[in-house]
C-alpha cells in the first residue's frame, strides 16, 4: 500500500512537471506559393527554445532564420518582395537591437543562419537563448503566438532592424495552443 501511495505521489509530480520540461509546437512552413517546405519544432525549457529544422525545397545557400511577432504567415503582398510582411518586425519584446554579435542586441527571436544544401534540403537544430514558448515575458505563447521567417540571404547579425536578410521566402505560424493558460502555461 506504500508503495502504491509514493507511486501515485511521483506521477502527479511527473504531470506536474511535464508542461514545462516537455512543452513543444510544430510548425508547418510555407513558401509564397503555399507549398510546404518542411517543419519547425520548438521545444521550450527554463533557458531557452531548442528550434529543430526539417527542410525541403528552398534555394541552396546560406539563409536568415528569424522569429517574428505576429502570429500571421500571410503570403499575398501588394508589392514583390513583400510577402509574410504579415509576419510584423522581429520578436523583441527587451526594444534590443537586432544582431546576435551586435553590442546592443540581440532581439529575442535572432537565430543563427542555416545553410541548405544543393539538394534543397536543411536539417539543423538551433538554439534561442532569449525566447521561450511560456513564462516570461519573452514567451512566445505569452505574446499570442509568433511566426517563424525564412529569409532569401543570410543575416549579417549587426546591421539593424533586420540583418540584410533580404526578402521572407517561407513562414510558418508558432500558435497559442487552445488549451493554454495564460496564467504560468500549466
Amino acid at each position: 500500500m506504500r508503495r502504491l501511495a509514493c507511486l501515485s505521489v511521483l506521477m502527479i509530480a511527473c504531470m506536474e512537471l511535464a508542461p514545462t520540461a516537455l512543452a513543444k509546437e510544430a510548425v508547418q512552413l510555407k513558401n509564397v506559393k503555399g507549398e510546404s517546405v518542411g517543419t519547425a519544432i520548438l521545444y521550450n525549457n527554463r533557458r531557452g527554445v531548442r528550434v529543430q529544422l526539417n527542410l525541403k525545397n528552398l534555394p541552396p545557400g546560406e539563409h536568415a532564420v528569424h522569429i517574428h511577432q505576429n502570429a500571421l504567415c500571410e503570403a499575398e503582398a501588394e508589392k514583390p518582395g513583400e510577402a509574410f510582411k504579415s509576419a510584423g518586425p522581429h520578436f523583441n519584446p527587451e526594444a534590443r537591437k537586432h544582431g546576435l554579435k551586435n553590442p546592443d542586441g540581440p532581439h529575442a527571436g535572432d537565430l543563427p543562419n542555416i545553410t541548405v544544401k544543393l539538394d534543397g534540403v536543411a536539417n539543423v537544430q538551433l538554439y534561442d537563448p532569449h525566447a521561450t514558448l511560456f513564462g516570461r515575458s519573452n514567451g512566445l505563447w505569452e505574446n499570442g503566438g509568433a511566426a517563424i521567417v525564412i529569409h532569401a540571404n543570410g543575416d549579417d547579425m549587426t546591421t539593424d532592424p533586420g540583418g540584410n536578410a533580404g526578402d521572407r521566402i517561407a513562414c510558418g505560424v508558432i500558435a497559442k495552443p487552445e488549451d493554454y493558460r495564460s496564467s504560468g502555461g500549466h
